[in-house]
């Protein structure tokens, strides 16, 4: 399979649009969100947070396997990326997905997972 091109053309007017357009975007913050969510733990605890909307620590440091140090830890990362918000009530931390956009881009990520697993068969 020969998958690069065999002469150098470049369309100017289509780069010089696309280049334009990036440059207008927050791609470093979108880098951000995608690293973060690259860690097992935090999109376990972002996903646990797209199926039962909102949390306590102990109950996301349960279903991760993790401490609650370590949970809170992850949270806190979540949380000041805005991708999860926070609330106390009492002595207990209830953490939920900050908003529908995140809600989409959890489940998009899933159902492509999905998609790809079927592709393989």
């Amino acid at each position: 399979m020969n998958d690069i091109c065999d002469v150098t053309c470049i369309n100017e007017e289509k780069v010089n649009h696309v280049k334009q357009a990036l440059n207008s975007q927050p791609i470093d913050k979108v880098i951000s969100l995608y690293k973060l969510l690259a860690d097992r733990n935090r999109l376990q605890i972002a996903h646990a947070l797209l199926i039962e909307q909102e949390l306590c620590v102990c109950d996301l440091a349960n279903i991760i396997g993790a401490t609650t140090a370590t949970t809170s830890h992850h949270l806190r990362k979540l949380y000041k990326a805005g991708i999860a918000t926070f609330r106390k009530e009492g002595k207990l931390a209830y953490y939920a997905l900050s908003d529908d956009h995140m809600k989409q881009i959890i489940t998009q990520g899933f159902l492509h997972g999905k998609e790809e697993t079927a592709h393989v068969v």
